[in-house]
């Protein structure tokens, strides 16, 4: 930082409605207020990230702006308490990136109940390498676990399973022993699936709905769903007597059509995760997890590096295409 300025993404509103993005110099004292000032080491890009980059209003409302939900650094300056100049932080979800300057920037200030202290076991990056995407896997695997999955009932499916989301899912659901069925329509991805423990691959078109059938046959025992519309409805139609789907994305569609079969006749519970607005206690449970007995020993098989400009030029359109595998780290 010189003269108090800082590099980060910038995202402007034209009169056409078009949003270009460029690197820019900014100002500390433009941050938007908040308890704590910090030095951003690592983010990463998620595909709420990519919406934000390219004018999704219902994702980020006011332009000029910066994206970058997830945040890992190092406390400059704070206000609260809890937090002390040099210590090692993450921020992930809430309004950050959204409407509020976000991470693909070298500095950013936020509330002190945004902040969460680096759990023991993890490093900067380890987090980011889950960011919000590995954390809403782990929110998915847990919620199924108490709605009491476990592994000898039966096959997990994963859909979209080389993005974020997925490849943490697999990784996280191989590891506590669950027999995973990876959906993905990417033939050249199926060794990368397998070293994540994916114990079977199928094409993501095996599971195209048919609006005239109410059920299917009952083939998952669980199912962690990323891309929602007619997959999600599929895998609920294909899921097991009193099984579970946990939703977290919309990819595919925001839109959910079928009839209320597999919740009556068979039990099937459907389970919406949010990340964003997790509370303070179920997100440290869940970062402990991540930082504990959940930690996969596969994250340096997740990560593909980067930094600001690579992101701005490649990433971004990358993600919306559905074309990033595993999970991109940005180094600040």
């Amino acid at each position: 930082m010189t003269n108090n300025t800082f590099k980060a993404l910038w995202v402007t509103e034209t009169p056409a409605k078009t949003f270009p993005r460029e690197i820019i110099e900014r100002q500390i004292n433009d941050l938007p207020a908040g308890d704590v000032l910090i030095k951003v080491c690592y983010s990463s890009l998620n595909y709420k990230d990519a919406l934000s980059a390219t004018g999704n209003k219902g994702v980020t409302k006011k332009y000029p702006h910066t994206p970058g939900i997830d945040a890992a650094g190092v406390v400059v300056t704070s206000t609260h308490p809890k937090f002390q100049p040099g210590e090692e932080v993450i921020v992930t979800g809430y309004d950050l990136g959204m409407n509020t300057a976000g991470a693909f920037a070298e500095y950013i200030r936020v509330p002190a109940t945004w902040v969460v202290k680096l759990p023991n076991n993890l490093t900067l990056k380890e987090t980011m390498i889950y960011g919000t995407a590995g954390f809403t896997a782990a929110q998915c695997v847990l919620q199924l676990q108490q709605m009491g999955l476990r592994p000898e009932q039966g096959e997990v499916l994963v859909t979209g399973a080389t993005g974020g989301v997925g490849s943490v899912g697999v990784a996280l659901l191989a590891k506590l022993g669950y027999p995973v069925v990876a959906a993905t329509g990417k033939a050249q991805s199926h060794d990368f699936l397998r070293q994540l423990g994916a114990k079977e691959i199928i094409d993501r078109n095996e599971l195209r709905d048919d609006p005239h059938r109410s059920l299917f046959k009952g083939r998952w025992a669980g199912v962690l769903d990323t891309v929602g519309g007619e997959f999600l409805a599929s895998a609920i139609k294909s899921t097991q007597y009193r099984g579970s789907v946990a939703c977290c994305g919309l990819v595919a569609s925001t839109q959910l059509s079928l009839s209320i079969f597999p919740f009556i006749l068979r039990g099937v519970n459907l389970l919406g995760i949010d990340s964003a607005q997790c509370p303070e206690g179920p997100r440290s449970q869940v970062w402990n997890l991540l930082a504990g007995e959940w930690k996969l020993e596969c994250l340096p098989q997740l990560v593909i590096d980067t930094h600001l400009e690579e992101v701005n030029t490649v990433y971004i359109d990358q993600i919306l295409r559905g074309e990033v595998q595993g999970r991109v780290v940005v180094a600040l």
